[in-house]
C-alpha cells in the first residue's frame, strides 16, 4: 500500500507547489515552463507541474499524452494511502485538486485522440470521486455521451443531477427526452421549462443567430453568454438527432411568448 510522502518529501512537494503557483502568474509561457520543470526537480510528486507542461506541449503529441498521464500518477502517489479516504469528497480537500486537474486533462486528450471509452470512464470515475462536481465534469460527459449515442447512460447521468437548472442540463434533458420519445407532451413540457430558464439557446441551436468567433470568458445562468457556451458544446448533438432542430423551430412562437411575458415583468417592476 502506498503511503503519503514522508515529512521531508511533503515539504519538498509544498515547495514545488509554490513554484507552480508562481508559474500560474507568469507573464510568459517560457517562464511558466521553466518554473514547472524546476518544480519537478524539487518534487516528482508535483502533479500540477506536469499539468502545466502538458498544457504547453504540442497538441496531439505523444509527449502531451505522457505528461497528462504522469500528472495523474504523481497526483495519486502524492495522496498515497489517503486516496481512498478522500473518495466522495475530492476537490473539497486542496491536496486532491492537482490529481483531479490532471485526470480531467488526460480524459480530454484521450477523447481527442479517439480513445473515447477510456475518456468517458475517466469522467465517470471523477464523478464518483467528487459527486459535487466542482469542475463541471458532468457537462463534458453529457456531451460525449450524446456524441457516442449512449442514450441510456446519458439519461442516468441527467437523473443523477436532476436538480441542476443550468442550460447545460435543462436543454440536454430536452434533447435526451426527444431522442427517446420524440414529440410528446413530456418533451414539450421539458422544452417549456428549458426555454423559461434560458430562451436565448433556441436561436443559436436553430441557426437563427450565429455563434461569435470567440466564446465569452464567463457566463451566467439565463444570459446570452450561457446560451453561446451551450450551443458551442451541444449543438452537434442536436444536429445529429433526426428531426430535433425542426421540432425546435416549430416551437419558436412559444419562445416569443416567453419574451413578451418577460418584457411585461420588466415594465411592471
Amino acid at each position: 500500500m502506498a503511503h503519503r510522502p514522508a515529512r521531508d518529501a511533503q515539504e519538498a512537494l509544498d515547495e514545488a507547489q509554490d513554484l507552480v503557483f508562481e508559474a500560474w502568474d507568469s507573464a510568459t509561457s517560457k517562464r511558466c515552463v521553466a518554473l514547472a520543470k524546476k518544480a519537478l526537480t524539487i518534487s516528482p510528486l508535483c502533479a500540477d507541474a506536469y499539468v502545466l507542461l502538458a498544457e504547453h506541449a504540442t497538441t496531439g503529441s505523444e509527449e502531451e499524452l505522457d505528461l497528462w498521464q504522469r500528472g495523474v500518477d504523481a497526483g495519486k502517489a502524492a495522496l498515497g494511502a489517503d486516496f481512498d479516504g478522500f473518495v466522495g469528497g475530492f476537490w473539497g480537500f486542496l491536496e486532491t485538486r492537482p490529481y483531479m486537474r490532471a485526470r480531467l486533462g488526460l480524459a480530454c486528450v484521450q477523447w481527442a485522440r479517439g480513445a473515447r471509452d477510456e475518456a468517458i470512464d475517466h469522467l465517470r470515475a471523477m464523478l464518483d470521486l467528487n459527486p459535487d462536481d466542482n469542475q463541471g465534469v458532468r457537462y463534458i460527459l453529457a456531451s460525449w455521451l450524446i456524441e457516442e449515442e449512449r442514450d441510456a447512460d446519458l439519461r442516468t447521468l441527467l437523473a443523477r443531477y436532476s436538480d441542476d437548472d443550468m442550460a447545460n442540463w435543462t436543454w440536454t434533458t430536452v434533447l435526451a427526452n426527444f431522442r427517446g420519445e420524440g414529440d410528446t407532451e413530456e418533451s414539450r413540457r421539458l422544452l417549456a421549462k428549458a426555454m423559461a430558464g434560458n430562451p436565448h439557446v433556441l436561436a443559436y441551436l436553430s441557426g437563427e443567430r450565429k455563434l461569435p468567433r470567440s466564446l465569452p470568458p464567463f457566463y451566467s445562468s439565463g444570459e446570452d453568454s450561457e446560451a453561446v457556451h451551450y450551443a458551442e458544446d451541444f449543438r452537434a448533438g442536436w444536429v445529429a438527432t433526426p428531426g430535433a432542430l425542426e421540432w425546435l423551430t416549430a416551437h419558436q412562437p412559444e419562445r416569443k411568448s416567453l419574451r413578451r411575458r418577460a418584457s411585461r415583468k420588466v415594465k411592471s417592476a
